[in-house]
């Protein structure tokens, strides 16, 4: 393995209670050239103070402090300051197991590839861990291939957490700019301009990153605006951005993110969920006829599209009735 210098970034915002342990795991990685950059954004609880103590105690951390941005604003603050060939990103309250970024450029550099990403392991503050997913396959994609697989989202998960970038990667991103004021499905955003930039991905689906789950963070916490329309937003943006080869997939993203706008629970926070389900459906309806005409659309995505769209109340209750018997509607829950 050439010994190129991995700088993983970790955007911190008010976990001065859990910060220790992820720059722990990160120092200890079997592949030791790497660089830690910190971005503090805007913490208030003695975040700051931890990460400057670790910044004077360990030569490989530098620690930038920052207005409160978002975590997206965070990241990118992270790379314009990075020095390494490849990025990584790690959240300031999850962790990661010794091995994962020997394992990752080890996969770069044998398939030749510009981004080298893996699953997970959810870890529950009750012990539970749910694995995604662990199967053990290698997976080397081309750009259309790559982007597809990110966007349909039915084994390659969207975190950023999880890859590992060749820099080069960044420059439009850093140039252009992206939208910081979107907080749920930023990852999903940022990763298609970076899939969208690669010639060649690779994935092998092992779990060394802990993505831990604690009341408060953004899956956990209740209902809001972000958590309504965000997820639309980054949909419509990735839809009308997409090339001719990763149209369809994402026209299919768009119409499942409808469908599930269309047949939102308006019994919380009802100011907010009626008006977005009646716009969902609405474009759904509008949309129809050319769903139904669209040959990359499977028959069962039509299907739900129609049903949705001419009795949304009955899809709602057949769908929540299935997500309630395989658990579905627990991923989440920390008990």
């Amino acid at each position: 393995m050439t010994s190129h210098l991995i700088s993983i970034v970790v955007p911190a915002y008010n976990i001065a209670p859990y910060i220790e342990d992820c720059l722990d795991s990160i120092l200890a990685q079997t592949y030791r050239n790497i660089e830690v950059v910190v971005v503090d954004d805007g913490s208030s609880d003695g975040t700051g103070e931890v990460l400057d103590r670790y910044a004077a105690e360990h030569d490989r951390v530098r620690v930038i402090h920052k207005a409160n941005g978002g975590v997206t604003s965070a990241r990118l603050c992270g790379v314009e300051n990075a020095r390494g060939e490849w990025i990584g990103f790690v959240d300031g309250d999850d962790r990661v197991e010794p091995d994962m970024y020997a394992r990752l450029l080890d996969n770069a550099e044998e398939a030749g590839a510009d981004i080298s990403h893996c699953g997970y392991r959810m870890v529950f503050p009750n012990g539970r861990v749910d694995w995604y997913y662990n199967r053990g396959t290698k997976l080397v994609r081309d750009n259309a291939g790559g982007v597809a697989d990110l966007v349909s989202g039915e084994f390659i998960e969207p975190g950023l957490v999880i890859k590992l970038f060749r820099r080069s990667l960044f420059e439009k991103l850093v140039a252009n700019g992206i939208d910081t004021g979107i907080r749920i499905n930023e990852d999903l955003l940022m990763n298609y301009y970076l899939f969208k930039e690669s010639s060649v991905s690779v994935y092998e689906d092992f779990c060394p990153y802990h993505y831990v789950l604690r009341g408060g963070s953004a899956a956990t916490s209740g209902l809001n605006e972000h958590k309504l329309r965000d997820p639309l937003k980054v949909a419509k943006i990735i839809f009308e951005d997409a090339s001719p080869a990763v149209r369809p997939t994402a026209y299919a993203k768009l119409v499942r993110t409808l469908v599930a706008g269309a047949t939102v629970d308006t019994s919380n926070r009802p100011e907010l969920t009626l008006p977005f389900k009646k716009e969902c459906r609405a474009e759904l309806r509008s949309r129809l006829g050319d769903i139904l005409g669209t040959s990359g659309i499977s028959v069962r995505l039509k299907a739900m599209a129609a049903w949705t769209a001419a009795w949304p109340a009955s899809y709602r209750f057949v769908h929540s009735t299935y997500a309630k018997m395989r658990a579905l509607d627990k991923k989440y829950d920390l008990n």
